[in-house]
């Protein structure tokens, strides 16, 4: 009967990690679905302006922790640039030029911005084996993007596609490390990812104002489903598990989400994108899973949790 709480901790975690790595697999593509009468940015607002607004309601609903002082406050602001304004906004400009499973597999390198980062704020171990998973992973990530980047003259639309995705992970990193710091503070996970999404949706509107971009929306039923999708599911359900999921194991090994993430966005991007699979794409695929399994190793998870 001992083992019933760690067995059972271990169970919700499990639960934590395929929760996010399911929905985000197909928000990649859902996110086509955003992009043409909507500016990207103000499509970015509206999904998480509405995702809070569910957020704060559930809190509500459920007499969760709301009310917070100045500085914690403050801390969600950073979280809401970095992670629901900066992150997503390249994300939705990156689809603009690439598939989906392409943006989803740059993701990927998450995994390894999130341990480097580790180490270099959190003095986390840095050792042989996750050094070696990040240049298989790296390497992994070029054979799949650079037959599309050297393609006949779209090759500058496809670098410029390939460079948003890549900032858009490290915003998405430092989004990561910054909430394993604020959750060492005891902060719930529910009301921190509401304050923090309404603040990155209002960060972006801001933007959009004073750049001179209309406020316009898209009635279309794509455009309606897939918005109360990314919401919903993609924002709310899947960032609170996810989130839940890092407050416990830490950024390192929750960013491992982004592995199985990838390998359903591809097969998503397949069926309904038409991404084509050569054998440099195969293999450098092979690569990036085999990287980031070697990096979150049983062995060196146990030495970063």
């Amino acid at each position: 009967m001992p083992s019933t709480g760690p067995a059972r901790a271990a169970t919700s975690d499990w639960l934590l990690f395929l929760v996010p790595s399911f929905i985000w697999g197909t928000t990649w593509y859902a996110i086509k679905f955003q992009l043409g009468v909507v500016a990207p940015e103000l499509s970015v607002a509206y999904r998480f302006g509405l995702a809070a607004l569910l957020l704060l309601g559930w809190s509500l609903a459920s007499g969760q922790r709301l009310r917070f002082d100045r500085r914690t406050h403050a801390s969600f602001l950073v979280l809401g640039l970095l992670q629901f304004a900066l992150n997503y906004v390249l994300v939705y400009l990156s689809e603009a030029y690439l598939t989906s499973g392409l943006v989803a597999l740059i993701f990927s390198l998450l995994v390894l911005w999130n341990i480097l980062g580790a180490r270099l704020f959190f003095s986390t171990r840095l050792t042989a084996r996750v050094v070696a998973g990040a240049a298989i992973g790296l390497a992994g990530v070029t054979l799949v993007v650079w037959p599309d980047l050297t393609h006949l003259g779209d090759g500058r639309d496809q670098a410029l596609g390939a460079l948003l995705a890549l900032l858009g992970t490290l915003a998405a990193s430092a989004a990561n490390l910054w909430s394993q710091r604020l959750y060492r503070r005891g902060l719930p996970v529910v009301g921190s990812t509401a304050w923090s999404m309404a603040y990155g949706s209002g960060l972006v509107a801001l933007s959009c104002a004073l750049r001179g971009i209309p406020f316009t929306f898209d009635a279309s039923p794509p455009y309606l489903i897939s918005l109360g999708y990314l919401a919903l599911f993609g924002s709310v359900f899947a960032f609170v598990s996810y989130l839940t999921l890092l407050k416990r194991i830490g950024a390192g090994r929750a960013g491992y989400t982004s592995a199985l993430t990838t390998v359903l966005a591809m097969v998503t991007s397949t069926v309904f994108e038409g991404y084509r699979w050569t054998a440099l794409a195969v293999a450098g695929m092979v690569l990036v899973l085999g990287g980031n399994v070697l990096i979150l190793s049983r062995r060196d998870a146990a030495q970063r949790a």
